[in-house]
């Protein structure tokens, strides 16, 4: 009898020790599993981010292309560099202008401004307004010391009264130095095509500019950073102001409540950071995206042979034309109503007679590629 009890105690306790010993396997399978989960979910977030970050750049570069091709074919406007030798402002205003209405009517720069600097950097002329004539922008643009020492084509997001997009290029005759004229566009334009994919942008400037950026003094704040476009999304800046800023930028990314944090370095034309874009994607458009096609560019829907294309761009941005006015005209005309071609169209045929027969045939080659052409251009 005593031998019985003691067999069952003894079955008894290791039935205990099996069950404690599967228990315990059962729980660190599961803190694995979690583990693994968790892992493989941060990958996958990780991945997307990238990826996301590695669009917003191409996006950013081909707002940049855009902008830089458009500010060297209007640097080559005959009627403004007339202007300048002439000293006429308000000549000057009125090109301007109607050169902005006209392209705001038709192609998609809707946000567009242009003036005219001196090559002392007083204004000449403004698109958007008369009456600042002669007044000078040294003090508060820290960005056009390079123009004084290389009077090379510059790009990039500036600092100055406002945050924006700034081509700035130099407007010659021969070798003298006429002026600079310089095109400007808000973020609140690239805000908004980001915004049709999805994707929320927040452009952050460094608080230390508002010295110059007097415009933006009353704009709302992240700790140290002013929020520069104003179509920003107010539900989500209650909560970017109560993120951790300090390890956001030491991580890059913050992923809380199925939403994804996403930081770029803002630079100037000089290459200076002056800022950082913070990018908001919500777990849904994340889904909707790994779902695309990736040879597709999530923010500007051209393929990855035309994304490589634009690095190409900054060398030769016009094809076969001699600049961007010339090519944007041409590309104009079949888009627009009979009765608004008129004007237009006499024009093109008296820009494509300045041009060699041997041009106009690159043209066509190029813009027709594949289709067979024959006979001649006379």
């Amino acid at each position: 009898m005593y031998e019985m009890s003691k067999k069952y105690h003894l079955d008894s306790y290791y039935n205990k020790i099996s069950l404690y010993a599967v228990f315990g396997i059962l729980v660190l399978l599961f803190i694995s599993l979690f583990v693994f989960v968790q892992n493989d979910k941060e990958e996958r977030i990780i991945a997307l981010g990238d990826h996301v970050i590695e669009n917003f750049r191409v996006g950013l570069d081909y707002e940049m292309v855009d902008l830089l091709s458009f500010s060297m074919a209007l640097s080559e406007d005959g009627e403004l560099k007339n202007a300048l030798i002439a000293d006429d402002e308000g000549k000057g205003y009125h090109i301007l202008s109607s050169l902005t209405e006209r392209f705001k009517k038709y192609t998609h720069l809707k946000s567009l401004r242009i003036q005219v600097l001196t090559p002392e950097f007083f204004i000449f002329a403004r698109s958007w307004n008369e009456g600042f004539e002669g007044m000078p922008i040294w003090w508060f643009r820290d960005d056009l010391d390079t123009l004084t020492r290389n009077s090379k084509p510059k790009v990039g997001m500036e600092t100055g009264r406002l945050l924006t997009f700034k081509a700035t290029i130099p407007i010659r005759s021969g070798f003298k130095i006429l002026g600079y004229i310089e095109v400007i566009k808000f973020v609140d334009e690239f805000a908004t095509k980001l915004r049709h994919r999805g994707i929320e942008l927040f452009a952050l400037m460094d608080e230390k500019y508002l010295e110059q950026a007097e415009l933006m003094r009353d704009f709302p704040r992240i700790e140290k950073y002013v929020v520069s476009n104003q179509n920003f999304n107010q539900q989500l800046l209650a909560k970017l102001e109560m993120l951790d800023l300090s390890i956001f930028l030491n991580k890059h990314y913050v992923y809380e409540d199925n939403i994804l944090y996403l930081q770029e370095p803002m630079y100037n034309g000089k290459g200076k950071q002056i800022g950082i874009y913070l990018l908001v994607v919500s777990d849904d458009v994340l889904k909707k995206f790994e779902k695309e096609n990736e040879s597709i560019s999530f923010f500007t829907q051209f393929s990855d042979d035309d994304i490589k294309k634009v690095v190409n761009a900054w060398a030769n941005p016009y094809g076969s034309f001699r600049n961007q006015y010339d090519k944007d005209l041409i590309a104009l005309l079949p888009k627009l109503q009979k009765e608004d071609k008129t004007s237009l169209e006499l024009e093109a045929k008296s820009i494509l007679r300045t041009y060699s027969k041997e041009e106009l045939i690159d043209m066509v080659l190029e813009n027709k590629h594949k289709e067979k052409k024959l006979g001649e251009i006379k």
